[in-house]
C-alpha cells in the first residue's frame, strides 16, 4: 500500500479574469521508506502541491482529486483538526525561504520547543519537560550541522544567515521523527559542504529510520544519487514520471530531457566556453495557457497534433504525456 497516494490532483485559483488551474490531473505517489522527488522549473507548480497535501490552502480555492489518501485515509474528506493532527504527528513539512517561514517576534528556540509533539517526553515537572525538550533540539541542531546551538536558539530569525533558518528548519521538521518529511528545495543557496552534509543526513535517515521523503527541487545533481523515483512537472501538469535510473538514461517526454540537458555537465571532452543548454521561452502565464499540450510553444518536437491535449500513455512501469516521445525504441 502506497504511503502517500495522489490521482488527478486539480487546483483552480480564483483571478480577475476567472477561474484557473494551477494544478490539473497531478499524480504522486510514494511508498514507505522511499525517496521520491519531484523536479520543474520555478512556477510549475511544486509548491503548490506541498500545500494541498498538508492542506495549508486558502479555503475560497478548488480542489478535486479522484485520490488523495494518506495511509488509506482520506485527506480530502477529512476534518480540518484532524488533518491538523496527522501532520504534526506524522508528515513534516520543509517550506521553501525558510526565514520567512518563522515568525519574527519569537527566538529561534521558542518555535524549535513547539515543534516536539508531547508524545516524545517523559512524564515530569514543567521544568524537566522543558529540559528533555532542549535535548532533544540541541540533538537535531547538531545533526543539521549547528554547533553553536545557544546562540542559535537565543536569537531571532532576522539575526542568523538564511542558509542557518534553513537548518533550523529542517531541524524542526525532523526533531518529531516524522514517517514523511517533504522538503521543498531544503538546500536552495547553500554552500557545497552544507549542502551535501544535509543531503547525507537525510540519507541516513531514509535507511536506518525508514524515513520517507518526497524532495522537490529544480536542482538534479542534488537528487540524483538520492531519488528512487522521480515526478517531472511542467506548468502545472505531469508530464513523466518512473525510476530515476529509467528517466535519467533514457527520458521519453522532451521537457525531462531539458531538465537533464540543463543541468551541469562535467564531462572531459566539453570544450571551453560551450554553451548553457536550455529551452527557449518561459512557462506560460495561468491567465494564457496554450491549448492542447502546455510545453507545445516551447517543444523542439511540436507538431500539428500538439494542439491536442496529450492523453497520459504508461511503458514499462512509466508514464508520460506526450505525442511523440522520445527514445521510441525501449518500446
Amino acid at each position: 500500500m502506497f504511503l502517500l497516494d495522489v490521482k488527478n490532483l486539480t487546483l483552480e485559483i480564483e483571478t480577475t479574469n476567472g477561474w484557473v488551474k494551477a494544478l490539473d490531473k497531478v499524480n504522486i505517489s510514494l511508498k514507505r521508506g522511499e525517496i521520491s522527488a519531484l523536479v520543474g522549473e520555478s512556477g510549475s507548480g511544486k509548491s503548490l502541491i506541498v500545500r494541498t497535501i498538508v492542506g495549508a490552502l486558502p479555503e475560497r480555492w478548488k480542489i478535486t482529486a479522484d485520490r488523495m489518501t494518506w495511509k488509506g485515509q482520506d485527506l480530502l474528506s477529512m476534518s480540518e483538526k484532524a488533518r491538523r493532527k496527522l501532520t504534526r504527528d506524522e508528515m513534516s513539512v520543509f517550506f521553501q525561504n525558510a526565514p520567512d517561514a518563522f515568525d519574527p517576534t519569537a527566538t529561534l528556540g521558542e518555535q524549535l520547543r513547539e515543534s516536539v509533539p508531547d508524545k516524545m517526553l517523559d512524564k515530569g515537572f514543567f521544568w524537566q519537560r522543558k529540559q528533555q525538550r532542549d535535548a532533544l533540539i540541541i540533538k537535531y541542531l547538531h545533526k543539521v550541522g549547528i554547533k553553536n546551538h545557544r546562540q542559535c536558539m537565543q536569537a531571532y530569525p532576522h539575526q542568523v544567515a538564511d542558509d542557518v533558518c534553513q537548518k533550523v528548519m529542517l531541524a524542526s521538521a525532523l526533531v518529531s521523527k516524522p514517517e514523511l518529511l517533504i522538503a521543498d528545495d531544503p538546500t536552495m543557496g547553500m554552500e557545497i559542504t552544507n549542502k551535501v552534509q544535509i543531503l547525507r543526513l537525510l540519507t541516513r535517515l531514509n535507511q536506518t529510520q525508514n524515513l520517507s521523503i518526497l524532495f522537490i527541487s529544480h536542482d538534479l545533481l542534488a537528487i540524483g544519487n538520492m531519488a528512487t523515483d522521480m515526478t517531472v512537472l511542467y506548468c502545472g501538469q505531469t508530464v513523466e514520471s518512473g525510476k530515476m535510473a529509467q528517466l535519467r538514461n533514457k527520458p521519453l517526454h522532451p521537457y525531462t530531457q531539458a531538465l537533464l540537458n540543463s543541468a551541469p555537465s562535467f564531462r572531459k571532452d566539453l570544450p571551453p566556453k560551450a554553451p548553457l543548454s536550455s529551452l527557449s521561452g518561459t512557462i506560460p502565464t495561468l491567465q494564457h495557457l496554450p491549448i492542447g499540450c502546455r510545453l507545445g510553444p516551447r517543444c523542439p518536437r511540436a507538431q500539428k497534433e500538439c494542439v491536442k491535449t496529450p492523453s497520459p500513455k504508461k511503458l514499462q512501469n512509466r508514464s508520460y504525456s506526450c505525442h511523440f516521445p522520445l527514445n521510441r525504441s525501449i518500446e
